[in-house]
């Protein structure tokens, strides 16, 4: 039986969950919005499989990737609507052009960020794109597993620990299985990005410029979100949302009318918080999946630093770095994809094998927040800015390559 003695030991992967034969282990969320398993004892017949399929307990060995490329998909539309070089797209349109189905992360009606599945190329569209929130896997183990017993080809993505998470549910190997995990810097609460949401839904009715239309007060205005808004360049990216601003009527047929608001990500308070780690899950600075660990076929990430080690593959508009451990994986006709160092890659994306730090102002944080909301955000950020001589030696670092 699951027995956690210290959260850091649980990346919410839902895979004890989902392996339970009595269904007596569900997901509750803390305090802090981040989902745990609870059992049931009455009726738990401890048959011990929520232990041998528990990532964190279970951690496999790292593994070093046999191939790295620069990578990016030819489709320059599916790219510029991308987080960066748009791979994910390019072999998912392989996968489902050959029947399969695709499972990645995507926004509900209410702005939560959930696992699903797909197997059109439209509904690819809503997987697209960096979702810096955890993501709530629920039953999709489940789904995939009956996917591939029914001989259906499946393409997984996710984070590490939710890669990591189903090969131990799954505990055999699918020749029709294709995995895909993203470097993740870390995932944020739940509940820190729903208050962030109310906050701007309260402030857009409330802005004096009578924009929202009264028919939309009971319920969501927000009508696009995209936290990696390429219109100011790939490596100055936007957080963007889109607000319905009112119902405009033509020839009978009701239109939403949307407008949006563009910030640079180091301007915009989610992403300060985000990026200074102040609420991110316990686990994720004691990660249990990095340096191959997940179990991937293939792992996917920004290529920053592309500019310094291959300009002539720098054009502003997203590189993929690709990091390849199973060379039977077909890619796919639409990527593009140039070979590259592991540690021309790494260099720069530190995340992919080290785990971020946590910082003293995150327990601060936590004892502010449910006083004072996001607003803590700022304040916390304020006092965590670099001095100068720290932004000087940073930037030389990063002009040395160090």
């Amino acid at each position: 039986m699951i027995n956690l003695l210290h959260k850091r030991d649980c990346c919410g992967c839902h895979a004890c969950m989902s392996i339970c034969p009595k269904s007596c282990i569900s997901m509750r969320a803390d305090e802090e919005g981040f989902l745990y398993p609870f059992v049931d004892e009455q009726a738990c017949i401890n048959c011990g499989l929520c232990e041998k399929v528990c990532p964190v307990i279970n951690q496999r060995e790292p593994r070093n990737p046999i191939e790295v490329y620069a990578a990016k998909c030819s489709d320059e539309t599916i790219r510029r609507e991308s987080s960066s070089g748009g791979v994910f797209t390019a072999f998912a349109e392989r996968v489902i052009s050959d029947g399969g189905v695709v499972f990645g992360a995507k926004f509900d009606k209410e702005w939560r960020v959930i696992h699903a599945w797909t197997d059109t190329i439209e509904g690819l569209a809503q997987f697209r794109g960096s979702k810096y929130v955890q993501s709530c896997i629920g039953n999709t183990y489940k789904e995939v597993e009956q996917f591939l017993q029914q001989g259906r080809e499946v393409l997984f993505t996710g984070t590490p620990c939710q890669v990591a998470g189903l090969k131990k549910y799954l505990r055999k190997e699918y020749d029709n299985l294709t995995t895909i995990d993203v470097v993740c810097h870390g995932v944020p609460s739940p509940l820190v990005w729903q208050e962030y949401l109310k906050g701007l839904e309260c402030a857009k009715r409330t802005d004096g410029k009578n924009t929202v239309s009264s028919s939309l007060n009971d319920v969501s205005i927000i009508a696009d979100i995209s936290f990696r808004d390429k219109t100011m360049g790939w490596k100055k990216f936007g957080f963007k949302i889109g607000y319905v601003a009112s119902k405009a009527t033509e020839n009978s047929v009701s239109k939403s009318v949307v407008e949006y608001h563009i910030e640079p990500f180091y301007e915009n308070l989610y992403m300060k918080g985000f990026l200074r780690n102040l609420y991110l899950r316990p686990s994720c600075y004691h990660c249990a999946a990095k340096s191959g660990r997940s179990g991937s076929d293939l792992t996917i990430a920004d290529f920053w630093g592309v500019e310094r080690n291959h300009p002539e593959l720098n054009d502003e508009r997203g590189v993929s770095a690709m990091l390849v451990y199973n060379g039977e994986v077909e890619l796919g006709e639409k990527i593009e994809k140039t070979a590259v160092k592991y540690s021309e890659v790494l260099s720069s994306n530190t995340m992919i094998e080290q785990s971020v730090i946590e910082p003293h102002e995150r327990a601060e944080f936590w004892s502010e927040f449910p006083t004072r909301g996001v607003a803590v955000i700022a304040a916390i950020c304020r006092r965590m800015e670099p001095t100068f001589l720290a932004r000087v030696v940073s930037f030389v670092k990063r002009r040395l390559g160090l």
